[in-house]
């Protein structure tokens, strides 16, 4: 049957900051993924200074290969289950199990059934002759610590808090009807997947409605801020650059 009649969308894209929801994002192909369609959330090409990606790796698909010198990553498997090779140490990653790569790391992914991994991709900035090292875990397992003395709002660091890592992958959970205490303002910028629930997201000066499964990106100095709806809990992972002096 023809489509009639327009056909809307929550989509927004602006100078600085986006909101994608997923039926309007296109599958790609990634050459060096097999039986995965990828699709691509963030890249340079919007304005971010990292890439990122919702793969959706059908069983027996997966990938094996190096990152590129000086290119480091993380994976966070949303469903499903993956086995990751990573330095010649062997994980089982189920839903909330992530992994950091470091820069140039040699991995191999393989999905023994239907998976649903993030995949964010970044040029690591050195700070001193150190280097990270690989990061496995499970969200499970990282203890929530209260948000600006919020002891509701809970916020769960899923990377050492160590100088050498020049970027944060963290959760936020939100019960329904609380907020950020304020609204931020800052050089850094974010990756957002939203994991659970709904919400409205003010960025720039609107607010947007929000719920599982959009991407936000957020550039810096966008204002931001982020308000739980409905009857269920909020969360979401999100990346942000750290660690850093301003590049001039």
């Amino acid at each position: 049957m023809p489509q009639k009649g327009l056909v809307g969308s929550r989509a927004v894209v602006e100078r600085n900051y986006a909101i994608l929801p997923p039926q309007g994002i296109p599958e790609s192909v990634l050459p060096e993924w097999s039986g995965t369609a990828a699709r691509v959330l963030a890249a340079p090409a919007m304005g971010a200074r990292f890439s990122m990606y919702m793969l959706n790796v059908a069983a027996g698909g997966g990938s094996q290969h190096a990152l590129a010198e000086g290119v480091q990553a993380f994976f966070y498997v949303i469903s499903g289950e993956c086995k990751l090779d990573l330095g010649g140490r062997a994980s089982a990653l189920k839903a909330g199990g992530f992994a950091y790569l470091k820069p140039g790391a040699r991995f191999e992914l393989s999905a023994p059934r239907a998976s649903r991994v993030i995949w964010l991709k970044k040029i690591y900035e050195p700070l001193d002759a150190r280097r990270p090292a690989d990061v496995t875990g499970e969200e499970a397992k990282v203890k929530g610590e209260p948000f600006m003395g919020v002891p509701e709002l809970l916020l769960k660091t899923l990377l050492p808090a160590d100088p050498v890592f020049d970027m944060a992958m963290n959760i936020f959970t939100f019960p329904p009807g609380f907020s950020l205490p304020v609204t931020e303002t800052h050089f850094m910028e974010h990756g957002l997947y939203m994991l659970e629930g709904q919400g409205v997201y003010y960025l720039g000066d609107r607010w947007y409605e929000v719920e599982a499964g959009d991407f936000i990106w957020m550039g810096p100095y966008v204002p931001q801020s982020f308000f739980a709806t409905g009857s269920d809990p909020a969360r979401y992972l999100y990346y942000k650059n750290v660690n850093r002096d301003v590049a001039l």
